[in-house]
């Protein structure tokens, strides 16, 4: 039984951010109750739903939100919510009828989480995006990539994930607290702009005290500085150190058989690119594994880069079960770790409309109101 067991979330189907703010709730133990188109639009990248892993740990209804009867439907489910996920574009909602001011007038106490790129107003509010759109805006994208090639995105980990979905569960749950003392709800608005932009607020005192230049590699935490970067290594495959504190750095030159006198000091920033050649140099002389049995088990900040299916094995994943079997597919386990209330995945991405009636029976609709539902067109089975 997670944290936000007994919790209520009504999520209507969207892309990216808002079903990972879903799944980030569901993981914790909320009972979330996804509201899906009738048919499948094939939104983002037309993935079948079995492997949609974002929509796991949900109960499904389908419902056409563009009829009288389907925004009735609605507002009956909404009544008897916590809390309500969007992702449409501003102002969509309210043209269905189905905007805050209507939803709060109905059930007080909800709160209606917002996900969007840009924001509810400004003057971008209304423009289509994606990720890299936001995280350009943002100044996050410039910062990330070498000095002479064009800037990096980063998947898309920072605008709809960090700074968007996860920002948006964030502030449901900040909502859904302050209610129980208020008893009232409230609007989240959640921007990936604005999420991108406070995932990067360390960097704002950075630059104040002129520790860091608005120059890509410059730095060093942008792979500027020679013992904070990804080397290749003889193999072809690659390693990451980030030896910042110089306890740490003089322990990585003494295991890699680098004379630290015969280096300059290790901030002295107009000789990084002459020492990270020297790094470079002493790196391509091993493969990965031959370097990981050399430094692992020593505090010299050091891991090997592997990829997502490499990931998975790792034996400290492996020990922490990391990474969990839902349906057949090997996807990230809940996080973070509850010593008393653990969160757990409570099921495979849910096909549309499945398990929907059972779901409005644990929501507290009677027989007549389930009746009532399906004549307005929620499907469920």
């Amino acid at each position: 039984m997670g944290p936000l067991t007994g919790v209520r979330v009504l999520e209507f189907e969207a892309i990216g951010p808002g079903p990972f703010c879903g799944m980030m709730l569901a993981d914790m133990g909320a009972d979330v109750l996804l509201v899906d188109r009738q048919q499948d639009a094939r939104l983002g990248f037309g993935r079948v739903r079995r492997i949609d892993v974002m929509f796991r740990g949900r109960r499904s209804a389908t419902l056409d939100l563009k009829s009288a009867d389907g925004v009735k439907a609605a507002l009956l489910l909404a009544a008897k919510a916590d809390a309500v996920i969007e992702g449409n574009r501003p102002g969509v909602m309210e043209r269905l009828g189905l905007g805050p001011d209507v939803l709060l007038a109905r059930n007080p106490r909800l709160v209606y989480g917002r996900m969007t790129g840009w924001g509810q107003d400004g003057p971008l509010s209304a423009r289509a995006g994606h990720d890299i759109n936001y995280i350009a805006l943002s100044g996050a994208l410039y910062a990330i990539g070498a000095a002479d090639r064009p800037p990096v995105p980063p998947l898309n980990l920072v605008g709809d994930f960090g700074g968007g979905g996860m920002l948006l569960a964030f502030g449901i749950v900040c909502a859904l607290l302050e209610a129980r003392t208020s008893g009232k709800g409230q609007v989240v608005d959640a921007a990936m702009v604005e999420g991108s932009a406070l995932l990067s607020t360390m960097f704002a005192g950075m630059r104040a005290s002129g520790q860091w230049r608005d120059q890509r590699a410059a730095n060093f935490l942008d792979s500027g500085a020679p013992w904070y970067g990804c080397y290749e290594t003889k193999d072809g495959k690659f390693i990451a150190v980030g030896a910042v504190e110089p306890k740490f750095y003089s322990a990585l030159l003494a295991r890699i058989g680098i004379d630290e006198s015969s280096l300059p000091a290790q901030y002295d920033r107009e000789s990084w690119p002459a020492m990270r050649e020297r790094f470079r140099q002493v790196f391509a002389t091993k493969t990965r594994d031959e370097w990981s049995a050399l430094l692992e088990g020593h505090d010299v900040c050091f891991s090997p880069v592997l990829s997502f299916a490499e990931a998975q094995q790792h034996p400290h994943a492996v020990a922490r079960k990391g990474y969990a079997d839902v349906g057949g597919i090997s996807q990230p386990a809940p996080a973070p770790r509850f010593s008393r209330t653990p969160g757990a995945v409570r099921g495979t991405p849910p096909e549309r409309g499945a398990h929907g009636q059972e779901a409005l029976a644990d929501w507290g609709f009677g027989g007549a109101e389930i009746d009532e539902l399906r004549a307005l067109g929620l499907g469920f089975e």
